[in-house]
């Protein structure tokens, strides 16, 4: 198959990036608030968060030190102070705004990402120049606590696992980022940290990443639904429903035995779908001419008459035909995808008509941002017969089909029930619904009065450029979302900040 190669796909918009001046920040400058209002009968005089990287403040792919100053948790820690809560609010701060991440001088994480518009009609992001300085060993930040104790990467169960800060674990049994900051790196776990300050406020989100990550790898792990051994799962797998509703009951407990008069703010998971890792590159994202398409559609013969044939033997029906079946046309085309784990799709490979899994992407599939500079590109350099996404289907850790959303979905909803039997059953817990934030953030966006957030990537001011995590803005909005809640179930006064004051992406 001979075929010119492909232009590489745009991302929609990212061109108009700086179109809107306040879409881009070259500095981190942001504005303190210096509100004032009342705590209502909310105890905010020892505040406490755990959770993942979206507590961490992580944002662009990597955690630095802008980020964390601007997290969701120090904006409320900003506000709690105002009203009289909580002023010694402390993080394991890293030391720069570069990002990366070393262990013992190797780096193990890429710095930061920031917006590069050298060529304006074709933007991308690139990680920022510079070598990374942030040690996950020997930090100095070891034998102490600290009010947030967000983790990028970790999962329900990891919470309350004795040692997950142990460097002799790395770079599997522990965590780099609990390593730095660890109590005792040897015994801590991340509940134990946050329960022994016995706050007398804390906020709880966690569980994204007990389906995110098997999102964000396309599927690549496994659905361990009835496996209630955690100790056996890959890092990409789904966390089974009765372990993580065991995990989350003991960690609420953790924080009820510490303190038994603690209130709180328990934080349920988003849909994966409301975010632009998921919905920035479309399934039908190749532009063809009439030339390329006849040429595909001529390279593409033999594999849709061989799945006539296998019809013809009643190794498939009609309608598993016509869903395989690879067609161009002049214009937008679905990308080709190999979705050998689609159970909806018959393994031909050892049949009579041994036929690859392939088929064109539909509306249903949910394609990962890192397509966006792999589609149209060849596989071996100068052969443009081996486009990715025309004359080499995407791989499966670049999709996500149906039969893969459906586990994520199903995992995330029992994660959301349990979390919301969890502030039902305390009334000194509240619930807020993150799952609703994020689609009111990617269905309509947020006007917060003076500006407004939506999901776009790049441009809507929501998520940074790993598209996943919020933006400083983003962040500003989450802590608005929360502080509402506090304010509506504890007859609180809380004042919110104005999002417009943080910034959103980095231009390089």
């Amino acid at each position: 198959m001979m075929l010119m190669k492909n232009q590489i796909i745009k991302l929609a918009g990212v061109a108009m990036a700086c179109a809107v001046v306040s879409a881009c920040d070259a500095d981190f400058d942001n504005p303190i608030s210096g509100n004032t209002g009342d705590p209502g009968t909310a105890d905010l005089s020892k505040f406490v968060t755990i959770g993942d990287s979206i507590t961490a403040g992580y944002a662009d792919n990597t955690l630095y030190l802008a980020g964390q100053e601007n997290s969701y948790p120090a904006i409320l820690a900003q506000q709690f102070a105002a009203v009289g809560g909580d002023s010694n609010f402390t993080q394991p701060l890293v030391s720069d705004n570069l990002g990366g991440l070393l262990i013992n001088g190797t780096q193990v994480f890429d710095t930061r990402l920031v917006l590069d518009l050298t060529d304006p009609t074709s933007p991308s992001t690139v990680n920022i120049a510079g070598t990374p300085t942030i040690e996950a060993i020997g930090s100095g930040l070891n034998g102490t606590t600290f009010s947030n104790m967000g983790v990028p990467g970790a999962k329900s169960f990891h919470l309350g696992a004795a040692g997950y800060g142990n460097p002799l674990g790395l770079p599997d049994a522990a965590n780099p980022y609990f390593t730095r900051f660890a109590s005792d790196p040897a015994t801590a776990s991340i509940i134990g940290d946050a329960a022994v300050q016995a706050p007398s406020f804390y906020v709880m989100w966690i569980g994204n990443n007990d389906v995110l990550s098997y999102a964000t790898s396309g599927g690549s792990g496994v659905d361990q639904l009835g496996n209630l051994n955690p100790a056996t799962y890959g890092a990409n797998d789904i966390t089974d429903p009765t372990v993580f509703a065991g995990t989350y009951a003991s960690l609420v407990g953790a924080f009820t035995a510490a303190n038994p008069a603690v209130q709180g703010v328990l934080v349920n998971i988003p849909d994966v779908s409301t975010i632009p890792y998921f919905t920035t590159v479309p399934y039908n994202a190749v532009p063809l001419d009439q030339t390329n398409a006849d040429a595909l559609n001529a390279a593409y013969l033999g594999y849709n008459n061989g799945l006539l044939a296998a019809q013809g033997l009643g190794l498939i029906d009609a309608a598993e035909v016509a869903k395989r079946t690879i067609t161009f046309v002049a214009g937008q085309n679905a990308v080709v995808i190999d979705v050998i784990n689609d159970v909806d799709i018959t393994n031909l490979t050892a049949s009579l008509v041994p036929l690859p899994s392939y088929r064109q992407a539909s509306a249903e599939d949910l394609l990962v941002l890192t397509t966006s500079s792999k589609i149209g590109t060849e596989m071996i350099p100068g052969n443009p017969a081996t486009v990715w996404g025309l004359g080499v289907p995407l791989e499966d850790s670049d999709v996500l089909i149906p039969s893969e959303i459906a586990a994520i979905e199903a995992a995330r909803t029992a994660f959301n029930a349990t979390i919301q039997a969890a502030a039902d059953a305390d009334t000194s817990l509240i619930l807020v619904d993150a799952e609703a934030i994020m689609q009111e953030i990617r269905d309509t966006g947020i006007d917060y009065g003076t500006g407004a957030i939506n999901a776009d990537y790049a441009t809507g001011g929501a998520f940074s450029l790993d598209g996943v995590h919020p933006t400083a803005r983003g962040y500003a909005v989450v802590a608005n979302k929360i502080i509402e809640a506090i304010n509506a179930g504890f007859g609180a006064t809380i004042p919110a900040v104005n999002p417009g004051d943080y910034t959103t992406i980095f231009v390089q």
